[in-house]
């Protein structure tokens, strides 16, 4: 599970269901005149507020993030994990809301429930639910929520033991072909500036065409599909943001990016990426 690939909005739905988890070991009934040593129950001694509510929030977040957090993540009946997940955090904020409207239940028909009120522990959840809905909603429409959470770290390359630092493949700084590590040359192969050697001027270089194409590495600002090389209009994968790739070639405005898997694709709307 790559945990670069989580947006913000995914942030904001892991400490909603952390805010749920802790609501329910909270009492869920305030009782006028109940002294402090009075029992009053938490949702884990209620089923109907515990399968509705707490769990049914909390497998929510989890298979929320999990689709965001996996490459390919796995199908239900044929269905993506997301619209579960978000089905699932709805249900619990339309279960809480009632459970605050009506917390003593079937009690209230005899009259005998007139003082107990929504506890603290239904409170909050309530508005752990609320926020959780809400994040599960809006994080595909709103851009601040579906920024990533955690920065793209720079891609590093292992370097040989004792030697020095040196870029990578497609990466700033890299040492050009031809070019002996440690120093410039000079005509003669000899190193640069040797002892017992003329110093002479480096022959110029010849410039490298414009149109040449150099790989390098890139991160996308937001999840965006990548199309098959042959033209289908079908994506055959979707890169996710906080996750490097490796652009292999360009055609015109598009890139030809390859995936951690090996797979390669056109990626059509190259705005905003990062370079690494």
């Amino acid at each position: 599970m790559n945990i670069r690939s989580l947006t913000r909005g995914d942030g904001v739905v892991i400490g909603a269901a952390v805010l749920l988890f802790i609501a329910s070991f909270l009492d869920i009934y305030s009782i006028d005149g109940a002294p402090d040593s009075a029992d009053i129950p938490n949702a884990w001694g209620s089923g109907p507020l515990l399968m509705s509510v707490t769990l049914a929030g909390i497998i929510g977040a989890a298979l929320i993030v999990v689709a965001h957090g996996l490459p390919q993540p796995p199908k239900v009946a044929g269905l993506e994990l997301l619209p579960f997940g978000v089905a699932f955090t709805v249900f619990a904020a339309w279960s809480a809301l009632g459970n605050v409207f009506d917390p003593a239940g079937g009690f209230d028909n005899d009259g005998g429930a007139a003082s107990i009120d929504a506890g603290t522990g239904v409170i909050l959840s309530l508005i752990g639910a609320l926020v959780l809905a809400g994040a599960a909603v809006a994080t595909p429409l709103v851009p601040a929520l579906k920024a990533p959470l955690l920065g793209a770290p720079r891609p590093q390359n292992p370097q040989p033991y004792g030697g020095q630092p040196q870029g990578g493949y497609g990466y700033p700084g890299a040492q050009q072909p031809g070019q002996p590590f440690g120093g410039q040359t000079q005509q003669g192969g000899q190193p640069f500036g040797a002892p017992g050697q003329p110093q002479q001027a480096p022959a110029p270089q010849p410039q490298q065409p414009a149109g040449d194409f150099s790989p390098f590495w890139f991160a996308v600002p937001v999840a965006r599909p990548l199309f098959g090389e042959d033209g289908s209009p079908s994506p055959i994968a979707e890169l996710a943001p906080g996750t490097w790739y490796l652009a292999v070639e360009q055609r015109g405005p598009s890139l030809v990016a390859q995936t951690q898997d090996g797979r390669r694709g056109v990626l059509q709307d190259t705005s905003g990426i990062q370079r690494g």
